[in-house]
């Protein structure tokens, strides 16, 4: 697959011809420096950024080439997507939050609710499902922007830098939490700096320059 922006002498390549299988139940971390095309990667296995040359196939289902409405609807069936900054919705509560991709994919508020309280206690954050983001930690904002990406039983996680803003055991709860849904079959790809997180998953890639390298041996170098 390839990804890149502008044209002719302005054309930048941004992934360079990558491929990459992630199965049912793995842990993949991509690392690599900031601008080698890891989140660029990671935005368009999402269907976030259209344009890419090549082919996403996401349980059968073709991403690239898709409208954005469709490459929305794959979303909200089979891939939750998580960010630094969770990017919940600050006027809405935390089962509001969770609720809001089923609402959106034609479920019944009653169903799509008691689906979000249940979630919510699979993040380990029953009795916080009235709470706003503004009144939770940072590690919890995560775990809610996790239970949003993987409610209704989404079988992809797409994570970029989801421990970035967190602190030491934050970011352990996520990384085991990410491991939880893994055993339970979910398919987890993450970008992440932190080599904590890397040592967690099952695989890491390391990307350069928009490619897959063997792992550097020295970061930092020229």
């Amino acid at each position: 697959m390839r990804k890149s922006y502008g044209e002719g002498e302005m054309r930048l390549v941004a992934v360079d011809g990558v491929s990459l299988t992630v199965t049912a139940g793995e842990f993949v971390a991509l690392m690599g420096a900031s601008g080698c095309g890891k989140s660029t990667l990671l935005h368009v296995v999402a269907g976030l950024l259209d344009g890419a040359e090549g082919g996403v196939e996401v349980f059968g289902q073709e991403m690239v080439g898709r409208s954005e409405r469709d490459r929305t609807a794959l979303r909200l069936k089979d891939v939750g997507v998580v960010f630094q900054d969770h990017l919940l919705v600050p006027e809405l509560t935390a089962v509001e939050n969770v609720e809001l991709p089923l609402v959106m994919a034609g479920v019944v508020r009653g169903e799509a609710r008691a689906q979000a309280v249940q979630m919510l206690e699979r993040v380990g954050l029953e009795g916080l499902q009235d709470r706003v983001p503004d009144r939770m930690s940072g590690g919890q904002r995560q775990r809610v922007g996790i239970a949003r990406a993987m409610v209704g039983g989404r079988r992809v996680l797409l994570a970029d830098e989801p421990t970035g803003n967190l602190d030491t055991d934050s970011s352990r709860a996520v990384v085991e939490l990410v491991r939880q849904l893994c055993a339970d079959g979910v398919a987890a790809l993450v970008v992440t700096h932190d080599p904590r997180v890397a040592g967690a998953a099952d695989r890491v890639l390391h990307m350069e320059d928009g490619r897959f390298v063997p792992e550097p041996s020295t970061w930092g170098q020229w």
